[in-house]
């Protein structure tokens, strides 16, 4: 009995060094390394030179910290955005940057050196400071470039930078020069806590806990009879208010009625009260009170009536106020100009006083000197006391509400009236300017627009004075003669010169002489001599100038305005709303072309990620233990423009299914070994079939691909090409293939049309990988078959054309209905399978049912049986059926052990018995060629 033969040696098996197993976590601080001596990005620079530029403006994290998920989401996605643009053509330089300024680092070095700021030399601090933004700015770089992030990494841009900083005071003096910058006092969002003044963009809401309490203040009688007439005289009047923060009642000075809302008059066993129509229901059930509805007036008969305080010797005005509203309280509502932004704006036309009796610390001062010295929490309970001692106190209960906190060290906050320095909205056309600009921007999502239109169109004026040491000094000049602050129109030149030499530490090492532009002097008075003012500006107003000190300039070589700007939906408010203005005033125009926002990082039950939750994950986790490309690979999976859910569950299936992707890739460079493009290439004219159809859906799919990457679509991206890998690809197109690849003869026109399409298809593949699967894409295009019309790294590509090929149209029809087919067949051999029919679906012959139309099938014998992976097919004519049907049954002949086919041919050649006639001839072939 003879020895069955190995026929595997005569098979074209794949082979490819590629390797299966990843190992990203060792080789992709490899391939970095490779990048970083080859100069990688600025080889990709000099490769477009003359392209067509793309400049995404990096929005500067804050350089306090390791990176976290929401700034790895944030790097990855703008290196996406920049490698996307890469191979669809252009050259895309990209400067990141980082804020150093502030509040969080002030407090940082603080709790290092165990001392307060006010207690220690500024220059002392702000080398300290200084040293720990830069400690920061390493660890992030260093967290940046480890997920494989492409720029300008050893020059980035910096907020404490000399030069940057010049910038800074130059901008700032565009503002002032075009009279929008002014000094008052007014209420402002204050920090007890850091003793500073805070903007819309530092604060946070959260829930807290006041006093809920109803006061009445007695109308003086005058006012009342001219009001409600002679039946008011036998009993006093009050009118009621409702606050929860009674620590303000210290500074009221007025009571705001709306001029339209209609109010009643309350009588009660002893007195009358005042409230609103309304909310007297809500009033009563609030404070169990009971009592007749009397007259009703409109709220504009109270106008410059007066009341009488509850606990202190002076009368209060009333005044009108569109602000009040019927939702909450009593529909009259307790007014200090010094501790509320609206309470301020309504009563300048009064002329009261901006009365704030609370110092920087949040402690009442001489100004009340029953509560001086306590804090205003300190003191709630004691104006309560003196509330109710009074007979004025209604009704007191705790309410949890949201409330204004310090997004820094998350303490509540107080507004409070002081001097700060302030630009206008509403001087000049700014505030018109600004929404005017916000109409030319793309945004990406587009309800973008309607949110920062309604921000910018509510916003008050902006207040930029902090009371700080970590930041750029305002420059400003107070007369030690007279007070007046220092007009001169070279004191920001002055000022900023200086600063781009010896960084704005000068302001704190040379006396106010030094920094004086020549001659200065008080227009008030002539004085001569000045003192500095010790106030910083606001950091947003450091990032908002951003595009001004890194775009357009000669240092980086980058234009302006910026292509994109991508950060989170936080930045409305923040880093989007500040440039936004800066570029207004600087150069009439929005700095970003298209602004683009994605949201939080949750877990699966779209909680925000927290270390008490015990649900928070951070990026080296992942990295150290996956690698980059998964973290990637979520990225782009996630739709960014929501908030975006992650966990090991979601983490382990994108490791998953960038297997599957990577095994495609493999496959394809295994089926590439012996394949010259250079030589072997077959002209699409003359392509089987087959490859053709594929090669069209290649083409489709680069189109699909192409417009998503245009839209910033990446999870677009992602779930088309690993549906292609995993479905079109590996399930079918590969699995297809696998006859023709491995038995057909090596040299073949079988052969070489898969592979001539397989080469297409990994090198495009490969090329649209490249933004979100970086590394991978990186290494597997070494394992390309060499090619003198490919770039030698694919970081060098861009997309190839996706009309470079014309598919013959009845191609594509004729393999669309194949795939109808095919998707019944598979139906029916698995069928088969279960009922033991067949083995696998080369066991199988199918027997094919047509209606008439469908009688072109019957010249699609080949095609056919190749896309249906069987033994053997026929035809058969029927008019009984919906349109196809299909039937399985064993096929005939004998299985060939070198192709595994069943074919009536297997033993009709003696010297190979176990084979079919077409495995003879190839091997037959072989032997011949290895025997020569």
């Amino acid at each position: 009995m003879s020895k069955k033969k190995d026929w595997q040696s005569t098979l074209n098996l794949p082979r490819t060094e590629f390797p299966m197993r990843a190992r990203l976590v060792q080789r992709e601080p490899q391939m970095i390394e490779e990048w970083t001596r080859e100069r990688l990005y600025e080889r990709i620079r000099e490769k477009r030179k003359g392209a067509p530029t793309f400049i995404l403006h990096d929005g500067p994290p804050y350089a306090n910290g390791p990176i976290h998920l929401g700034t790895a989401l944030n790097k990855v996605l703008k290196d996406m955005t920049n490698k996307s643009r890469l191979i669809l053509g252009y050259d895309v330089a990209y400067v990141p940057g980082w804020d150093c300024h502030g509040l969080p680092i002030e407090k940082k070095v603080e709790e290092e050196l165990h001392v307060r700021k006010h207690d220690v030399d500024p220059l002392e601090f702000r080398k300290a400071c200084r040293a720990y933004a830069e400690r920061f700015i390493n660890i992030q770089r260093e967290g940046f470039i480890r997920l494989g992030c492409l720029g300008g990494w050893d020059r980035p841009y910096r907020t404490m930078d000399p030069a940057y900083q010049a910038t800074i005071v130059r901008t700032f003096g565009k503002f002032y020069q075009a009279g929008l910058v002014y000094r008052g006092r007014r209420p402002v969002y204050w920090c007890m806590h850091d003793e500073t003044a805070l903007a819309e963009a530092e604060i946070e809401y959260k829930d807290h806990t006041s006093p809920s309490i109803y006061v009445r203040f007695r109308v003086r009688e005058t006012d009342a009879e001219r009001i409600f007439g002679d039946s008011v005289r036998s009993k006093p009047v009050y009118a009621l208010i409702w606050t929860t923060t009674p620590w303000t009642l210290p500074a009221n000075l007025a009571l705001a009625f709306h001029p339209e809302y209609t109010y009643v008059l309350i009588e009660r066993e002893n007195e009358f009260w005042i409230v609103a129509e309304d909310l007297w229901f809500q009033v009563k059930t609030i404070t169990a009170s009971e009592g007749k509805v009397l007259k009703g007036v409109q709220g504009d008969v109270f106008d410059r009536a007066l009341f009488y305080h509850p606990f202190i010797e002076r009368e209060s005005i009333g005044i009108l106020a569109d602000y009040v509203t019927l939702e909450q309280g009593t529909g009259i509502v307790h007014t200090a100009p010094g501790h509320g932004l609206e309470d301020f704006l309504s009563t300048r036309e009064y002329g009261l006083e901006v009365l704030s009796p609370v110092d920087e610390k949040g402690r009442f001062t001489e100004d009340s000197p029953v509560f001086q010295g306590l804090t205003v929490w300190e003191a709630n309970p004691k104006i309560i006391d003196l509330l109710r001692e009074k007979g004025a106190l209604v009704h007191v209960e705790d309410i949890v509400h949201s409330y204004p906190h310090c997004w820094r060290c998350k303490q509540p906050l107080i507004y409070r009236a002081t001097e700060q320095w302030f630009i206008s909205m509403n001087r000049h056309g700014f505030r018109e300017r600004a929404l005017e600009a916000v109409k030319t921007i793309q945004w990406i999502p587009a309800w973008g627009e309607e949110r920062i239109e309604a921000m910018i169109e509510n916003r008050p004026d902006w207040c930029i004075s902090r009371q700080r040491l970590w930041g750029v000094p305002i420059p400003q000049f107070i007369c030690k003669k007279c007070g007046a602050h220092l007009e001169h129109d070279r004191i920001f030149d002055v000022v900023a010169d200086i600063f781009e030499k010896e960084s704005a530490d000068a302001w704190y090492a040379r006396p106010a002489e030094e920094l004086l532009p020549e001659g200065a002097q008080c227009a008030s008075c002539g004085g001569k001599e000045f003192e500095k003012g010790m106030d910083i500006l606001d950091v947003w107003f450091d990032s908002g100038t951003s595009h001004e000190a890194v775009l357009g300039t000669p240092h980086y070589g980058l234009t302006w305005p910026a292509d994109v700007y991508l950060e989170g939906t936080d930045q409305y408010r923040g880093w989007f709303n500040s440039s936004l203005l800066v570029g207004v005033l600087t150069r009439g125009q929005a700095p970003y072309r298209t602004c683009i926002t994605h949201g939080f990082v949750v877990d699966e039950n779209k909680q925000k990620l927290s270390k008490s939750l015990g649900n928070y994950i951070e990026p080296s986790e992942i990295t150290d233990k996956l690698g980059a490309e998964i973290l990637r690979g979520w990225v782009a999976m996630v739709d960014y423009q929501e908030d975006m859910s992650i966990s090991d569950t979601i983490i382990q299936m994108v490791a998953t299914q960038y297997r599957k992707i990577r095994n495609t890739i493999r496959y394809l460079l295994g089926n590439l070994a012996d394949f010259q493009p250079e030589k072997e290439k077959v002209p699409v004219s003359a392509l089987l079939p087959l490859d053709a159809y594929m090669l069209h859906r290649l083409l489709e799919i680069e189109k699909k691909v192409v417009q998503a990457y245009e839209s910033y679509q990446y999870q677009h991206v992602y779930h088309t090409l690993l549906k292609f890998c995993t479905v079109e690809l590996s399930a079918f197109y590969l699995d297809v293939l696998k006859d023709r690849l491995y038995c057909e003869k090596r040299e073949s026109i079988l052969r070489k049309s898969a592979q001539t399409v397989l080469y297409e298809i990994a090198r495009s593949l490969l090329i649209m990988l490249s933004p979100i699967y970086s590394f991978t894409a990186y290494e597997a295009w070494k394992y390309l078959p060499p090619d003198p019309e490919r770039e030698e790294n694919v970081f060098f590509e861009t997309c190839l054309p996706v009309g470079r090929y014309k598919i013959d149209e009845d191609i594509v029809t004729r393999f669309e209905r194949y795939l109808e087919i095919r998707e019944i067949a598979l139906r029916k051999l698995e069928e088969a399978r279960k009922q033991k029919i067949i083995g696998s679906s080369l066991d199988a012959h199918v027997r094919i049912q047509f209606i008439p139309p469908e009688k072109w099938l019957v010249d699609s014998y080949e095609e056919l049986k190749e896309v249906l992976m069987v033994s053997s097919l026929e035809y058969e004519e029927r008019d009984d059926i919906e349109l196809y049907d299909v039937h399985v049954s064993h096929a005939k002949g004998e299985k060939c052990e070198r192709c595994w086919m069943w074919s009536v041919t297997v033993g009709e050649d003696e010297s190979y018995p176990e084979l079919c006639s077409r495995c003879v001839t190839v091997v037959r072939s072989v032997e011949e060629t290895l025997h020569v």
